[in-house]
Formats: structure tokens, sequence, C-alpha cells
């Protein structure tokens, strides 16, 4: 009996101390876990998300700048689908319910396959939001209920702090504001890679110019804060893209390091454009 207590004391130590250490591994390097993918935005706050939720994030952003909506539109609604799906597209939900923002077929926000779109989701949104003549002197929480008619009026106040930061963040005025470390493979290669990325950019961006070779796609841009935009929805984007580096003026982001640095004179890509490059082949 005192054989299998002691060894079920140093079972539970070793426990202990297994947790222990995968816990102080996960904070070292200013709190970006070091043991699974992670994407912190700093724009007046911090906020860290997983890549899925980062890149849905980005997207809602990028087709409310698209449109030309004011940045309080683009607050609410990564505030209302942080609410709805925690930035998951979801593929159901309560009754009908499907995607970033939890629309319903039966209630006309279009088919089921329609809403499972990030893009068309979130301009669906942005419609019925602008539709409402009073909506900018709403308060978020108070904007995003009167669209989704939730039978949680209030909690979307609670995501107003993270979707203030992120929209700061994917708005381009700050430079290196968003930043994303990826542990795992990519999910695209090679020539492949650089085609799809050429193709969701335009999806979420519309007619934006884009000059593709096989390893990598550059973004012509007129103005800094517009090469961030693109800069930061190419990070946010990394890891379903299969970047490995996003370089815009003298400034580098690589998916090994997680954080922009200073670019060597050979990488410097100038501030009239940006250029992602994708992982080669395996």
């Amino acid at each position: 009996m005192r054989i299998r207590t002691v060894l079920a004391v140093f079972s539970v130590l070793a426990v202990i101390a297994v947790v222990g250490v995968l816990l102080v591994m996960r904070h070292i390097g200013g709190g970006i876990p070091l043991l699974s993918s992670s994407c912190t935005a700093k724009a007046n706050g911090e906020v860290t998300l997983d890549p899925e939720q980062m890149a849905n994030a980005a997207t809602i952003a990028a087709v409310g700048m698209r449109r030309g909506v004011p940045d309080r539109a683009v607050v609410i609604a990564l505030a209302a689908a942080a609410q709805e799906s925690k930035l998951r597209n979801l593929g159901g939900g309560d009754r009908d319910s499907v995607g970033l923002f939890q629309q319903r077929p039966s209630q006309g926000w279009g088919t089921a396959e329609q809403i499972a779109d990030p893009r068309y989701a979130a301009g669906q949104f942005y419609s019925a939001l602008l539709r409402m003549r009073d909506w900018q002197g709403l308060d978020v929480g108070d904007a995003a209920q009167r669209v989704q008619h939730s039978a949680y009026p209030e909690a979307y106040d609670h995501w107003v702090d993270q979707s203030q930061t992120l929209a700061s963040a994917f708005s381009g005025r700050t430079g290196g504001a968003l930043a994303c470390t990826l542990t795992d493979p990519p999910t695209r290669t090679g020539e492949a890679a650089a085609v799809a990325l050429q193709h969701d950019l335009t999806l979420d961006w519309g007619r934006v110019t884009t000059v593709r070779d096989t390893a990598s796609v550059q973004v012509p841009v007129r103005s800094t804060q517009t090469g961030w935009r693109y800069a930061h929805w190419l990070v946010a984007h990394a890891a379903d893209q299969g970047i490995r580096s996003v370089r815009f003026g003298d400034q580098q982001w690589t998916a090994t390091a997680g954080d922009w640095s200073g670019a060597s004179p050979a990488a410097n890509a100038g501030t009239d454009r940006v250029i992602a490059d994708v992982y080669a082949n395996r």
C-alpha cells in the first residue's frame, strides 16, 4: 500500500512539474505562446487571437475598408462577430444560424452557402448597419444589437475594447501593429500558394492590383497607411495562405521570428509595394 501511495504522489508531482514547465514556456517572449501559433495586435491596447480568428477579423475589416465605411463601422462589425462566433466561421448554431455573424437564411440574410462565405456575411452586416440612419450616434453594442437582434443585447459590450484594438491595427495607421508566430506546417506552398493568395486578396479587397511570380505576390501601394493595411492583412492570413514573410519598406515579418524587424538592404521592399513571400514546395 505504501509503495502505491508513493508512486501516486510521484505521478502527481511529475504532472505538476510538466504543467509548470509548459506554462513557463508559453509565456516566454512577451506573452506570445511558443507552443502554438498565435497572432497579436497592438494598437491602443493588445489583443491575442489564434490565426483562424485573426484571419477572419482581417477579412471583416478589409471588406469594410474596401467599401469605405467609417472606422466605427468596422469596430461594430468586429464586436458583433466576436460575440456571435468568437470570430470563427461556424457551420451552424442556434436554429438555422450560420457563419461569423450567425446570420439566418430564414431571416433574409441569404442562403446558408452564401452566409458561410465570410466576405458575403461581412458585406451583409455592413449593408444592414449603414441602412440605419442614426447608427453612428449609438454605442457600439447598441448598434450591433440593432443589426443582430440578439437575445443577449448587452453581450456585445464585452468586445468593444478588443474590436477597437483590432480595427486600429487593420487601419494601417501604425506600422507593425500586427504580428503572428506560426508553428504549424504551411497549408499551401509554391506557385499554388501564390496563385491562391493573389485570388484571395482580390476577394477581400476587390480590384486590387497584384503582381505574382512563383514564390511571391506584390501589391503596389500609393501611401504608407495603405501599405500597412495590406501588410497586416497578409500577416493575419499567413497561416491559411502559406506565407513565410511579408516585407514593406525596411521592415520584414517572418513566420518563424513572429515579429517585425529591420530588413537587410537586399530585402528592402521600398514603400511603393508590399511583398509576401510564400513557402517553397516541400
